[in-house]
């Protein structure tokens, strides 16, 4: 019998299907850190999202056998610390292959196109005062022969390629800063920063990534691009991006993370006169989140669950 203990069982809207095999399951809608250890006493397998599962955490359970993982990154869970002990870390793939890429270009066409400028105006009443049946207040983009850089792939990154190969765009991947090596297919880095109309970003937050564009990658932008993150927060300098966006250094941003979840009131990009651009968007960690990529994440949590149970962990990323 294997004691199942779900942490977060409210950050999920979906239908979840119960094990196989023999277990007893347990269930909380919110789980903060300090009470992991507890609710993991005595469990062979738990389920985290972003709770994290750290080093101390790990040493204090000596039941714990799996950590299956309801999303795709794995940060919060102290991997190195789960190998040591044999634990099984498994994560979910390639359920977001479409809400993360649709979410991704919903920010690029708002910001290309200007939409929250024109909303403005409308309600400003320029249109009504207008002596033709049109605006030109705000330029207008197309992404038809527009360059898109993609940092990191995998298949959210190749999702948003072929989105963006649908709309006419030129598609370059990003080999990874400081590479000596360009693979075939990609372009280096810092060329892809020059030349891209659009950045997205879809690489994982490691060390390697943290802070990937600072201040030094933004200014190397060009004026007119545009930087859409759906990845994870730490991956750029907040505080650099939000004096790029005030000082005009590119020409807008798209972001659904920041790097702490959820953020303070006085955090960089929270900051009243930057909601109020027209060219910056902030969601709050919803690309992933729509209710079919939702049930697909769901089942296959379950379906990883039942392969670890019957003796063939899948998915595994310790």
């Amino acid at each position: 019998m294997m004691r199942i203990v779900q942490l977060e069982a409210g950050s999920l809207i979906a239908t979840v299907r119960r094990p196989l095999g023999a277990h007893d399951w347990v269930e909380y809608e919110k789980t903060s850190p300090a009470q992991v250890i507890e609710r993991l006493a005595g469990a062979q397998i738990a389920i985290t999202n972003k709770v994290p599962i750290d080093a101390a955490a790990v040493d204090a359970l000596p039941d714990l056998k799996m950590i299956a993982v309801s999303a795709t990154g794995t940060n919060n869970v102290d991997l190195a610390a789960c190998q040591r002990r044999g634990i099984v870390v498994a994560n979910i793939r390639g359920y977001a292959v479409h809400t993360v890429p649709e979410h991704v270009f919903a920010m690029l066409l708002a910001l290309s196109r200007n939409l929250f400028a024109w909303r403005e105006t409308l309600q400003a009443g320029a249109w009504q005062r207008a002596e033709q049946f049109c605006l030109f207040n705000h330029p207008i983009r197309d992404l038809h022969g527009a360059t898109l850089g993609l940092i990191g792939s995998g298949a959210l990154g190749d999702g948003v390629a072929r989105l963006g190969e649908a709309f006419g765009m030129r598609i370059l991947r990003a080999e990874r800063k400081g590479a000596t090596r360009v693979r075939p297919g990609y372009t280096p880095f810092a060329q892809v920063l020059a030349e891209a109309d659009a950045i997205s970003l879809h690489c994982p937050l490691t060390p390697e990534t943290q802070h990937l564009i600072d201040a030094d990658a933004l200014r190397a932008m060009k004026p007119s691009a545009l930087l859409i993150n759906t990845a994870r927060g730490g991956i750029v300098d907040e505080a650099a991006l939000a004096q790029a966006l005030r000082e005009g250094w590119i020409a807008g941003a798209g972001f659904d993370v920041l790097s702490a979840e959820p953020p303070a009131d006085d955090h960089p990009l929270l900051a009243a006169d930057l909601l109020a651009l027209p060219n910056f968007m902030l969601t709050p960690h919803v690309a992933w989140s729509s209710r079919p990529a939702m049930q697909a994440l769901a089942d296959q949590l379950i379906d990883n669950i039942d392969a670890y149970m019957a003796g063939a962990p899948r998915n595994r990323v310790a």
